[in-house]
């Protein structure tokens, strides 16, 4: 496409551009993934999970779910490196299978980054509140949360959306340079809980370590620690993101990779140390609350301490609210350039290079849901929508290695065909532990997304092949 003119009309700001800035490296990458991933799992439904599912044995959630990322991770890897473009699992599925299962996944990861984003900025909304306490200023209850958690609007998840929104209509420079700024300081703060919480913990509450079955499927015991790793399998969705940023690299053949492998490895680590002694501070049934890290710094009894935790916290969830927007942008953007969406949204600003139109849409979706839906129903959406995404991802990388055999692969997953195997295994073993109206919304939101390919999307599509 060819690059577009200097333009003073502001009909012209939004002009078709040859494609999205490569400026990204492998650190910038990794920082990413972190500033994903590490957010609303580990800052806030860990203590969901513990209470209602695993108990102590959150830990155990963390290293099935690390496991399973893993070997999709081995699969993100060889794809991204193969087909460095924006749109991750979308333009992974639409070079293996074609337009309508591209159409359908890429249906679902707009479901699974609205919902990421949105989770997470409930639960910047339930810290952002929690340090507001500590100096005497409080919100109505009104406006702070759903209707379904005894609010009208959670105004303060709303807002923190709109604002992530504004700064990624600016460079991804600019994003990146932030958001690894704010990932440095985040991971430091975790190290220091861990270390700090450590020295206070409480072997006591680790018995039992796995609790006696409540009577009902995944209410602890066995089944339990398998539905919490379910439910914080949400906790991995950030490395996905750097599928998706591909496109951006100046290397993707080395770089993605590295961004990939080295991000999950990284947050895995945190993820069962701080789920560990999180559950080793506080009771697990007193952890179902929006802010289970704040309440377990509040047990040990150091106030400026608890301030830098629920600080962290706070700079913790920012990051990952902002990835998480950062990719749903550059998913849509992808599913616009095939036709499948109106050309507005795979159009970039001419100075910036970022698709505008595509991040503001995405930003409104996404404060509505974030104001007005409550945190449990998000977090399970979420997972099912990443378990799906990721088995289409294993799946695809069998298909390739069948169909297009001879194609450059700059990395390679080791044992193709047993870890691909094992990772859609994996997935389809977590989907199964979460509960039936959970798949109840996936079919339906999938319902809506045919619905719109059946009326817009295929007509779309047939008239850029013959264009």
């Amino acid at each position: 496409m060819a690059e577009p003119a200097a333009t003073t009309a502001a009909g012209d700001a939004l002009a078709p551009h040859r494609g999205l800035a490569r400026n990204l490296t492998a650190p910038g990458l990794v920082a990413i993934g972190l500033g994903a991933t590490i957010g609303a799992g580990i800052f806030v439904l860990t203590g969901t999970a513990a209470a209602q599912y695993a108990g102590p044995a959150l830990s155990l959630s963390f290293v099935i779910g690390g496991i399973a990322c893993g070997l999709v991770g081995l699969c993100y890897a060889e794809l991204a490196a193969m087909i460095p473009e924006a749109g991750s699992t979308y333009t992974y599925t639409r070079a293996s299978l074609g337009r309508l299962p591209a159409w359908i996944i890429g249906w679902d990861l707009v479901l699974e980054f609205a919902m990421a984003a949105a989770t997470v900025a409930v639960g910047w909304s339930g810290y952002a509140q929690s340090l507001a306490a500590e100096f005497g200023l409080h919100l109505p209850p009104q406006l702070a949360g759903a209707p379904g958690d005894g609010g009208l609007v959670n105004l303060p998840a709303a807002g923190i959306i709109l604002a992530l929104t504004l700064l990624l209509t600016r460079t991804t420079r600019e994003a990146a340079l932030i958001n690894g700024l704010l990932v440095a300081c985040k991971v430091a703060i975790i190290l220091a809980f861990v270390g700090v919480g450590a020295a206070h913990f409480r072997p006591e509450l680790w018995r039992p370590f796995v609790p006696e079955n409540a009577g009902s499927f995944g209410a602890y015991g066995w089944s339990g620690v398998f539905r919490g790793a379910a439910v914080v399998f949400f906790a991995f969705v950030g490395f996905e993101t750097v599928a998706t940023a591909a496109g951006e690299c100046r290397a993707p053949q080395r770089d993605a990779p590295v961004g990939l492998i080295g991000s999950l490895l990284i947050t895995t680590v945190l993820y069962v140390a701080m789920a560990a002694v999180l559950t080793g501070l506080v009771p697990y049934r007193d952890l179902d609350v929006a802010d289970p890290v704040a309440r377990a710094v509040d047990t040990i009894g150091l106030p400026g301490f608890a301030t830098v935790i629920k600080a962290g916290a706070l700079i913790g969830l920012t990051t990952s609210a902002l990835t998480a927007l950062y990719g749903q942008g550059r998913i849509f953007f992808a599913i616009a350039r095939d036709g499948l969406l109106p050309d507005v949204f795979c159009r970039v600003h001419p100075v910036s290079r970022v698709p505008v139109a595509s991040q503001v849409v995405i930003g409104l979706f996404t404060a509505a849901v974030a104001g007005l839906v409550p945190i449990g129903i998000l977090g399970e959406i979420v997972s099912i929508g990443t378990l799906l995404a990721f088995s289409l991802v294993c799946a695809t990388v069998l298909i390739l290695r069948r169909t297009d055999p001879d194609r450059a692969r700059p990395f390679r997953v080791p044992a193709a065909t047993l870890t691909a195997s094992l990772g859609i295994l994996s997935c389809a073993t977590l989907m199964a532990s979460l509960p039936a109206d959970t798949w109840i919304r996936l079919a339906l939101w999938l319902a809506i997304g045919l619905a719109l390919y059946a009326g817009y999307g295929r007509r779309r599509a047939r008239l850029n092949r013959s264009g």
